[in-house]
């Protein structure tokens, strides 16, 4: 799962430079809409609701966009409606990719989203081609240069979380979907700061490609990851070291 951990990490850093506050606040807006619509306007019932409003808050997104967003999903405001449709499909060297939007035009979001697969030679699966080849889970990272593995281990595996490794400069925390909030409330609580905190999917097994291909499948997640509707990209990638950095330098 360290492909997993790298991308989640470089997906971070990326977000946290990006000048785009516009476009990440309205994904994030999406987010928390479509979250109260389908679960109800309460973060303390809805999980997928408070991990957004969590992520939100981490951008600095402000509270009454969130506000507002929440009352665009419970029906109080009215806004656009949004379908939540996953898009699979392989990138090269075979690489498993999903793709989460959220979109009020499917026909748009589905030739967008084909064109970027076809652009770095991939192409667009049927549905259920890849799905299978993840599961849903909590993902938190710490830094490894701050913090021990066994630190993290004795405070998240109380918990509730199900692994805890380290994974190059980073500490990957893997928890059940239901556990997620426990766990980061408690390494919160611990004073722990916190890299990464999402609900992703998480590949069970990987696709070791060479540095070439793994650079052309983590520009095609790249773009992916900028289209508008795009909410998660999700890839089965493992790669060198090497790959990742000469992705980042050349993203850079």
């Amino acid at each position: 799962m360290s492909g997993h951990s790298k991308w989640a990490n470089i997906k971070h850093r990326k977000a946290a430079q990006d000048a785009k506050k516009g476009q990440l606040f309205s994904k994030l807006a999406k987010e928390i809409t479509v979250a109260a619509k389908l679960g109800g306007g309460n973060p303390e019932n809805n999980i997928r609701l408070r991990v957004a409003i969590e992520k939100a808050r981490e951008a600095n997104m402000p509270s009454e966009n969130i506000e507002k967003a929440i009352k665009r999903g419970t029906g109080e405001l009215e806004g656009v409606t949004y379908e939540d449709v996953t898009y699979e499909g392989y990138g090269p060297g075979g690489v498993a990719i999903l793709v989460n939007v959220l979109t009020d035009n499917k026909n748009r979001t589905a030739a967008d989203i084909r064109k970027i697969f076809s652009k770095f030679g991939g192409s667009l699966g049927s549905a259920g081609s890849v799905s299978w080849i993840f599961e849903r889970k909590g993902y938190i990272s710490v830094d490894a240069s701050k913090y021990t593995e066994d630190q993290i281990l004795e405070i998240a595996l109380e918990v509730g979380a199900e692994d805890v490794k380290k994974e190059d400069d980073v500490i990957s925390i893997y928890t059940p979907v239901e556990a997620f909030s426990e766990v980061l409330n408690a390494l919160k609580s611990k004073g722990i700061e916190i890299k990464v905190a999402e609900i992703s999917m998480v590949p069970k097994s990987t696709v070791r490609v060479d540095d070439e291909t793994a650079v052309k499948v983590l520009k095609l997640l790249d773009e992916l990851e900028s289209n508008d509707d795009v909410q998660s990209v999700a890839s089965n990638l493992d790669a060198s070291d090497a790959a990742f950095e000469k992705f980042s330098k050349e993203a850079a």
